[in-house]
């Protein structure tokens, strides 16, 4: 191939990618995982660049089924793949790898954002630039983003765009859904982009208005943080000595939760107060996991003109440096 990576899928473009592969650092007869396989291009270069095995987890069936086409590309010289293909949410990380009975891993991958592909098809609704469906589910099973906005009490609707789209105009955004949603139901992005920009005015960011609202209906939809919690929490237990987790996320909350987990698991919890009866017993104990990364690391310039979509993307790196050790939860004999 030319250049360090293999030319990638021209419908996805795998995010820092250089800085991606620099701190996961796969090697050969190594054992990997992409906890969100999408477009394949994490897991095309991480093949590419050595002898080893990659599991692919996505639970969008439309992500396995282009897994399975790339899958022949990297034979393992027995009559196999070296790609593996997981359907189901990294949520379920630990209990699918262990069903292949993989059970310890020296890389981990995540990309927290949205696939390329599922933004681009206008029937997934994840756009608001492109008229479709208003449904923006991950995988094809549970209430769509039109079931939410057409049904929730406006409280409810308001907290959601709050809380998970940041948006400062949140209660007024649910009132005016409220209003339309009287008159007709929303069923399309374009219906529902036009009622958040009847209400929210651009910025200086230059910001689409519907932004916001989409990406709290989208987080909220597929439980984007409750699934970012459960992995984060089964991540560092599946990494060999030696193995690495490496998270790209796209908003402050996500990104809240990654540095959060990183630093639980470096011993870097926060102190308490000395007024603080916990203070008392709480402190950190030695730890099997070093921070790859003091800060996020961001897109280079050059990247990010190149492909706006990564502009907002940061990223954090951990490795594992000894096994977790039992001793002392173990009883005195």
């Amino acid at each position: 191939m030319n250049g360090p990576f293999p030319p990638h899928d021209p419908g996805h473009v795998p995010v820092m990618l250089a800085e991606v592969m620099e701190y996961l650092a796969p090697h050969d007869a190594g054992r990997y995982v992409d906890g969100t396989f999408g477009g394949g291009g994490y897991a095309r270069a991480i093949l590419a660049s050595s002898n080893c095995q990659l599991w692919g987890i996505d639970r969008d069936p439309a992500a396995i089924a282009r897994g399975a086409a790339l899958a022949p590309t990297f034979p393992d010289g027995h009559g196999g793949t070296r790609l593996h293909l997981l359907h189901g949410g990294f949520a379920d990380m630990a209990a699918l790898l262990a069903e292949d009975e993989v059970t310890k891993v020296d890389g981990i991958v995540l990309d927290l954002g949205v696939s390329s592909y599922q933004i681009d098809e206008a029937e997934r609704g994840f756009s608001f630039r492109m008229d479709g469906p208003l449904d923006m589910r991950m995988n094809d099973t549970g209430p769509t983003a039109a079931d939410v906005v057409n049904t929730l009490p406006e409280e409810e609707l308001a907290d959601i765009i709050y809380h998970y789209g940041e948006e400062r105009l949140s209660r007024r955004v649910a009132r005016a859904i409220v209003t339309a949603r009287a008159e007709a139901p929303l069923l399309r992005t374009t219906q529902l982009a036009d009622v958040v920009r009847s209400v929210v005015r651009p910025d200086r960011s230059g910001i689409d208005p519907a932004t916001r609202t989409f990406q709290g209906l989208r987080i909220h939809v597929n439980d984007e943080l409750g699934q970012i919690r459960s992995v984060l929490d089964q991540a560092p237990g599946l990494l060999a000595p030696g193995g690495r987790l490496v998270v790209v996320s796209f908003h402050s909350l996500e990104d809240r939760l990654v540095k959060q987990a990183m630093l639980r698991a470096a011993g870097r919890v926060p102190a308490p107060s000395r007024h603080d009866p916990r203070a008392m017993t709480e402190r950190a104990g030695p730890t099997s996991f070093r921070l790859l990364t003091g800060r996020p690391i961001r897109p280079g310039a050059e990247e990010t003109h190149r492909n706006p979509r990564a502009r907002s993307a940061r990223l954090r790196a951990m490795e594992c440096i000894a096994p977790p050790s039992t001793a002392a939860s173990e009883p005195a004999a």
